[in-house]
């Protein structure tokens, strides 16, 4: 079976946003960039089920700018086997992506796609189950345990209140939740073998989507400062201020 797996570049995590001036939107000049950490997720997963036989080929694609090459042979270090780079300079929204990646599923059709549930620079959490739409295929989201059998998928999802065990008819979409596995690091020799790996380059014309986004993005703000605390005198004070002034009572 081969297992297409969707990888974003996106601000990495560990780096603290600020908007721009204009308000126009994140500061991405001179930033930090990375993997998205679901991605990640998904990539150690196929990883995991190529090492158990369950899996042939691994090939990750990422729709995205020139630099997103270095996203892909992340992945590629990891253990993958191929890249495809959709180059696209200005912003993606998730349908645009979910039908650029239908293209890629019906050039490459695989038995499985593995993606991460959302992205952390826009927290859509859209794509996978536009994707499933598009392509007609069974989906499990939010997944935190997958088992394969034969031509079903069994996924543990979680959901708000607590686990959902389903099974799925493959081929299918499952999108990966944190708790799926812990992402390998890339050894310096993989690192290496990776430069060697095939990738594609393509442009978003060669699948006919239209990428004009649908929405405008008016203002970003960055969020309120924390406040600081109040120190009471009693409990009777403190009953007082969570009654009449924070309204939590």
């Amino acid at each position: 079976m081969k297992v297409l797996v969707p990888v974003k570049r996106v601000v990495d995590y560990n780096v603290k946003i600020r908007v721009k001036s204009d308000d126009s939107g994140v500061e991405l000049a001179n930033v930090k960039m990375s993997m998205n950490p679901f991605d990640e997720i998904s990539v150690e997963q196929a990883i995991r089920m190529k090492e158990a036989g369950q899996v042939e080929e691994i090939v990750v694609v990422s729709v995205g700018p020139q630099q997103s090459q270095e996203t892909l042979r992340t992945a590629l270090a990891m253990g993958a086997d191929r890249a495809i780079l959709v180059k696209h300079d200005d912003v993606v929204e998730p349908l645009a992506v979910a039908k650029i990646l239908k293209g890629v599923v019906e050039e490459e059709n695989p038995g499985l796609v593995i993606l991460g549930k959302q992205a952390i620079d826009d927290d859509s959490n859209q794509t996978g189950q536009m994707l499933a739409a598009l392509l007609g295929w069974s989906q499990g989201t939010f997944a935190s345990e997958i088992e394969i059998s034969g031509d079903t998928a069994k996924v543990k999802r979680e959901v708000d209140g607590g686990l959902q065990n389903i099974e799925i008819k493959m081929p299918a979409i499952i999108t990966t939740d944190l708790r799926l596995n812990e992402p390998r690091y890339a050894s310096l020799p993989n690192i290496m073998k990776a430069k060697k790996k095939p990738l594609d380059e393509k442009s978003v014309g060669d699948y006919g989507v239209d990428t004009a986004p649908r929405l405008t993005v008016v203002k970003t703000e960055e969020p309120e400062g924390r406040k600081a605390g109040v120190i009471v005198g009693s409990v009777e004070e403190l009953v007082s201020k969570l009654k009449n002034e924070a309204g939590v009572l």
